[in-house]
């Protein structure tokens, strides 16, 4: 019987989060396409202001920067809060093709990769080696989190918000499954 620490089961579990992923990363930017531009870019009190600047700041933490860091081994030093991405649809767009990188590149890992380390070095500079596995869970972890302050934000303006739990996706994928 596997369990969560042999490789294989950990490569089937972050195959389901970049699954997951992707599925949630669709809805919640379906609902935020209905946003009007002002309610969009309004200062709510986010960490990173605004809608538009935490769709960024995904952007730049979990595309420009972790997933240069896990497919590439390279380190890049970018602002958490620089707009990299000015336009609301072309935005959307890398954001959806970022979340479609993961599975394409998580399959070219040997199941070994999961036990080991991420050597990489901070946006300051900072050497670090972090175990692999943690930190890839932490890469989509962090953004379920900015997902969840997004759909605060949707719901606290008023405009209707995505239901984005992992449970409805795994429940739609068994559904889909069934279908002949």
């Amino acid at each position: 019987m596997a369990t969560l620490n042999t490789p294989s089961t950990w490569h089937t579990h972050f195959t389901r989060q970049a699954s997951y992923h992707v599925w949630a990363t669709h809805r919640l930017l379906e609902s935020v396409s209905r946003v009007p531009d002002l309610d969009y870019r309004r200062d709510v009190g986010l960490f990173f202001k605004s809608i538009h600047g935490t769709l960024n700041h995904l952007l730049v933490a979990e595309h420009l920067l972790w997933y240069a860091r896990f497919a590439k081994g390279a380190s890049p030093v970018l602002a958490l809060d620089a707009e990299v991405e000015s336009h609301r649809e072309r935005l959307a767009q890398a954001l959806i093709e970022g979340a479609g990188n993961w599975s394409p590149l998580m399959a070219t890992w040997p199941t070994e990769r999961f036990d080991g380390h991420l050597d990489y070095r901070t946006s300051k500079g900072v050497p670090q080696s972090l175990p692999f596995s943690a930190t890839l869970a932490h890469v989509f972890n962090h953004a379920t989190h900015h997902r969840g302050q997004i759909t605060a934000a949707l719901s606290a303006m008023g405009h209707p918000a995505p239901e984005l739990d992992w449970v409805y996706h795994l429940q739609q994928q068994a559904a889909e499954a069934k279908k002949p």
